[in-house]
């Protein structure tokens, strides 16, 4: 993400440090636990770390933007034999988990006692063993759970990666750090969006543009062949097959569609 942004360095193979050779930052390679704790003491001014590790540490910094990917969740599983009907399953059982301030915020929450077995790794393989009755642990495809004879029955929080910043920066390295934000925006803003260029029969445009929903008007240009026009667009890639569906319904031919490197706004 930071390159898309411009940024030119080098993070060769077990390089801690990097410095960017067109804008005034360095880059700092951490582990992931210990990043809130840099931005904390103002040793980095930002930090790029998952919702999951940031709660768990409960640090004192500001979450200035979530970032789309790393995408996953952190849920409560138990064995795939074992009925499930709510969380009061939890009440009074083993859990193991790497996550241990989040799951007792959660049985707080949910008004639950349980035994919290803190694990620092291969969590799946507690209930197997005798450790624990269930597991909290980060699913993403679910996969590793199956394997394991384990079944998701609770999300207990979304995360996702997120951009951090100390609460005290100066306003010499604010300025950087909005900079640098107007960046990450604008790469972050092109990732949800596709250019749609297409032709169109002049007598079916205003049905054709009623389709795109662009950012603002799209852009029509005439062919050279009389009665035809082309169609310039900006559509959500959410969306981007049902437009498609229709724009061909209406008349639309030649679809064209480009990925975008940076969005302006």
């Amino acid at each position: 993400m930071l390159k898309d942004t411009g940024l030119r360095f080098n993070n060769g193979r077990k390089q801690l440090m990097a410095t960017a050779s067109n804008f005034p930052m360095e880059i700092l390679y951490l582990r992931d636990d210990d990043i809130p704790q840099y931005v904390e003491d103002g040793i980095a001014d930002l930090g790029i770390v998952g919702e999951n590790t940031l709660l768990e540490t409960g640090k004192n910094v500001d979450t200035i933007r979530k970032l789309g990917f790393s995408k996953c969740r952190l849920s409560l599983a138990i064995p795939r034999a074992e009925d499930y009907d709510n969380p009061t399953y939890f009440h009074n059982k083993r859990i193991a988990t790497t996550y241990v301030q989040i799951l007792k915020n959660y049985l707080k929450a949910n008004d639950l006692q349980a035994e919290i077995h803190p694990i620092s790794g291969s969590v799946e393989i507690a209930p197997g063993i005798g450790l624990a009755d269930a597991i909290m642990d980060i699913v993403s495809t679910g996969s590793t759970l199956l394997s394991n004879g384990l079944k998701e029955v609770e999300i207990v929080t979304e995360s996702e990666a997120v951009l951090i910043s100390n609460r005290n920066i100066t306003d010499e390295r604010q300025q950087l750090v909005e900079r640098l934000i107007f960046r990450i925006d604008a790469v972050l803003k092109a990732r949800g969006y596709k250019y749609i260029l297409l032709n169109a029969p002049n007598d079916r445009i205003s049905e054709i543009i009623d389709v795109l929903p662009g950012m603002k008007s799209p852009t029509v240009l005439p062919l050279a062949e009389k009665g035809w026009s082309s169609v310039h667009s900006v559509i959500e890639e959410s969306g981007l097959w049902e437009v498609i569906d229709q724009l061909k319904e209406k008349g639309a031919q030649g679809l064209l569609i480009v990925p975008i490197e940076k969005m302006v706004m």
